[in-house]
């Protein structure tokens, strides 16, 4: 049976941390904690189709959890988004939505959208459809077809998490492909999967695709495409980056202002000034964030009883850790369990 392999940024670690410290001065000659975090980053098919559709189509796709990744082996496509406008996708593009955001693929701008929901959709496997025509038919007569592999991915943290939070709703590979020599060699060798459509080639597509996901988001974090704060921010800065990925080593810690200031070597308001200024955010409201990402974890994929999560972060009773779970997360812990 075909399946999806989960897909780690370490590949060429070496390489790639000597390309980014000379070319982009992003990250140390030696990776420090942050780096091995960011590097960490994973991503997980849940589903893919390869998908035939001839002009006229447009295909909404709703907003959900998962993220949303787009390739155009053929033809092409326009890409909108409740936020932009159109764009143009030839083949051999690609586009990652990390957010799930709501968003249009369709021949020509001013064809009229259905969900893509409605569309055919033939079981390769578990998780790989042929979407849009049956097998067989991409050479019938009329229009070229346009053909295009997308899928839905899952990271390894949760939607909330800083490093999610700040990604930008749409990332395209012609704004990063220079960026990173993974980017164009994975393009073509998807390119050339589905231009020869062979046997297997959907469940190679789908590794290729987690992959080349990943390597969007890899690029994009050492180049530093963010704001100028943040975690992209706080790989420039080594002392800021040991000091968050130690609050996220050991989530359960008392992180105290002093403690933290320790560990970066500063005084207290030094240490409070430098991380608000490259974070965004006090510690404490950053080390409040970390500590809620942990508890809705344990409950809702645990099962953690909401008494035992408050007394592992070190909060004196469950009316006060609820009060600061619905202040970060949004709802009370027991709607957590119940998601």
């Amino acid at each position: 049976m075909l399946g999806i392999a989960s897909w780690r940024f370490h590949a060429e670690r070496a390489e790639m941390l000597d390309l980014s410290s000379k070319s982009a001065g992003l990250l140390p000659d030696t990776p420090d904690s942050l780096t091995e975090i960011l590097l960490g980053l994973r991503l997980d098919g849940v589903e893919y189709g390869r998908c035939v559709m001839r002009a006229p189509w447009a295909v909404a796709f709703p907003a959900q959890r998962s993220a949303r990744f787009h390739f155009v082996g053929s033809g092409g496509a326009w890409l909108r988004t409740a936020s932009t406008d159109w764009v143009r996708l030839q083949p051999g593009d690609a586009v990652l939505l990390p957010h799930g955001s709501f968003h249009v693929l369709a021949s020509a701008p001013d064809v009229p959208t259905v969900d893509i929901d409605s569309l055919s959709r033939v079981a390769v496997s578990d998780n790989i459809y042929l979407v849009g025509s049956p097998p067989g038919t991409d050479s019938v007569q009329g229009p070229p077809a346009d053909v295009m592999f997308c899928g839905a991915l899952r990271f390894n943290l949760d939607p909330l998490h800083p490093l999610i939070a700040m990604m930008p709703p749409v990332m395209l590979t012609s704004d990063l492909a220079n960026k990173d020599a993974t980017v164009p060699a994975l393009l073509d060798a998807m390119e050339r999967e589905v231009a020869l459509d062979r046997i297997g080639a959907c469940g190679i597509l789908a590794r290729l695709a987690d992959a080349l996901a990943a390597s969007i988001i890899r690029a994009w974090v050492e180049c530093g495409c963010s704001d100028a704060t943040g975690w992209v921010a706080a790989v420039r800065c080594p002392r800021i980056g040991k000091v968050i990925a130690a609050i996220h080593a050991d989530p359960e810690g008392d992180w105290s202002v002093p403690r933290l200031a320790g560990l970066m070597g500063a005084s207290r308001s030094s240490f409070a000034d430098a991380f608000t200024r490259t974070m965004g955010e006090s510690p404490a409201k950053y080390v409040a964030k970390v500590k809620m990402f942990q508890a809705r974890h344990w409950i809702a994929q645990d099962g953690m009883r909401v008494a035992t999560a408050a007394d592992r972060l070190g909060y004196e009773s469950e009316a006060s850790f609820s009060r600061a779970f619905k202040r970060v997360i949004g709802h009370a812990p027991s709607a957590a369990r119940a998601g």
